[in-house]
């Protein structure tokens, strides 16, 4: 099973926008990011968001190309400050291939519960864009299979 765990694409500040859409920049990393995943080959069945717009938005760009038969969901569990132990107990659960798309610093702190069971060990260093690919190896162990950070996407054709 794998877990791909984005952080929203970079979006503009609160005092220009206070529903904090996508940036221009953003939407583009992030159509550059849901192109490399879908013409990889990398399909998943849920797509989850925090519900803000620019996990919304995310969310949307990515389902386009990797979420072939549904619509991403808002879920409770994934703003930034909320616990990462709702999140943790419901995914190793899971069977089927899910990304979660949310804020930091809860990203990070439930990448690093996942792969250390210590949410404050630095693991995954997100920036705006970032996924990250975990896969269960065990009951609930799971590794660091990927991770792709938007700079590394800057020359990749859509």
């Amino acid at each position: 099973m794998k877990l791909l765990l984005v952080q929203h694409g970079d979006a503009l500040p609160k005092e220009k926008d206070p529903e904090r859409p996508l940036s221009p920049r953003g939407r583009s990393e992030v159509e550059r990011l849901a192109a490399f995943l879908g013409n990889s080959g990398l399909r998943l069945t849920r797509i989850l968001h925090s519900g803000k717009l620019r996990a919304a938005q995310t969310a949307e760009l990515l389902a386009a190309r990797i979420l072939p038969d549904a619509r991403p969901e808002a879920a409770t569990g994934l703003n930034p400050n909320d616990p990462t132990e709702q999140i943790a107990t419901r995914a190793v659960r899971w069977n089927d291939d899910v990304a979660l798309v949310g804020h930091l610093p809860h990203m990070a702190k439930l990448a690093a519960r996942l792969l250390t069971d210590k949410e404050d060990t630095p693991t995954v260093a997100f920036v705006p864009g970032t996924a990250a690919c975990l896969e269960r190896v065990g009951a609930d162990q799971w590794t660091l299979a990927w991770m792709i950070r938007p700079d590394l996407l800057m020359h990749h054709l859509r």
